[in-house]
């Protein structure tokens, strides 16, 4: 069995469409599929289909932005009821933080030599409920500033780069229980990758799992060197914790992360479903 929890589409800052993504899965034999666009459940009526047109077994997921002492860190959520209000709520306040700071990061880069426009943007934006950095990074690569997305964050807009404005966040902890409350099961996505490994340590993960209830967090990814996935493999195995493994697809702005590259473990995956049940109990 071939499985790939983490994905996302054109409803965030995935540049294939529900209906492309989903053909691309059963292209490459997967079996299961999440699909986890950004602090959002718009992409569930689209993947719904899609995924039982293609015979994908599918993970109802979403990605939600969280922070740890100033640093972003996602919480994967599967298996959630999309109707939660007090899920939906907090979503609603990060996209509007995405939005936002929109004004104040056109500003910088226009200071910084490579401006592009609001309206450049939002044609980025497509189907999405909200504007992401990724949106901003295809702005800056079709006015030719930079040659890819990659590119972009590396130079302006991670974030420690010259162009970069915070916004909200909530707290992983809150994070945690809010999936939680909705009947989801919490997974941290590449908790060894970007500025996420400055918190997200060894003993931050213990405390995690054992106070907030954490159900697992990634292992298998491309932020993940062979030494990182070793460590956190044997880790989520003393916690008991799901160490799980994805490919993080965007398509075409991710070109390393093709679907399929990281698959997670179908032993994990059968103790993934097993506490989706006991969470909607």
């Amino acid at each position: 069995m071939r499985i790939d929890l983490h994905s996302h589409t054109t409803v965030s800052d995935g540049t294939d469409s529900p209906d492309e993504l989903l053909a691309l899965a059963k292209a490459i034999g997967l079996d299961v599929l999440a699909v986890t666009d950004h602090d959002t459940f718009d992409h569930l009526p689209a993947v719904r289909a899609a995924a039982k047109r293609e015979g994908i077994e599918l993970v109802e997921g979403m990605e939600l932005s969280c922070e740890l002492a100033g640093k972003s860190v996602h919480l994967l959520a599967y298996g959630m009821d999309p109707h939660s209000d007090g899920l939906r709520m907090e979503m609603k306040r990060i996209r509007a933080g995405r939005s936002d700071r929109l004004p104040r990061m056109l500003e910088r880069l226009t200071e910084l030599g490579v401006p592009v426009t609001r309206e450049e943007v939002l044609a980025q934006v497509g189907e999405a409920p909200s504007i992401g950095r990724p949106h901003i990074a295809d702005a800056l690569v079709l006015r030719g500033h930079v040659a890819s997305r990659d590119e972009a964050f590396r130079r302006f807009l991670a974030d420690d780069g010259p162009a970069y404005v915070p916004r909200y966040h909530p707290d992983v902890r809150t994070g945690i229980e809010l999936i939680h409350d909705a009947g989801g099961v919490a997974v941290i996505a590449h908790p060894w990758g970007r500025s996420s490994r400055q918190v997200l340590t060894e003993e931050m993960l213990t405390q995690l799992v054992a106070d907030h209830g954490l159900d697992g967090f990634e292992v298998d990814h491309e932020d993940h060197d062979a030494d990182a996935r070793r460590r956190l493999r044997a880790l989520a195995t003393e916690l008991e914790a799901l160490g799980t493994g994805s490919s993080d697809h965007h398509g075409a702005g991710k070109p390393t992360m093709q679907l399929g590259c990281n698959l997670t473990d179908p032993e994990v995956y059968a103790r993934l479903r097993a506490r989706i049940g006991q969470s909607s109990d």
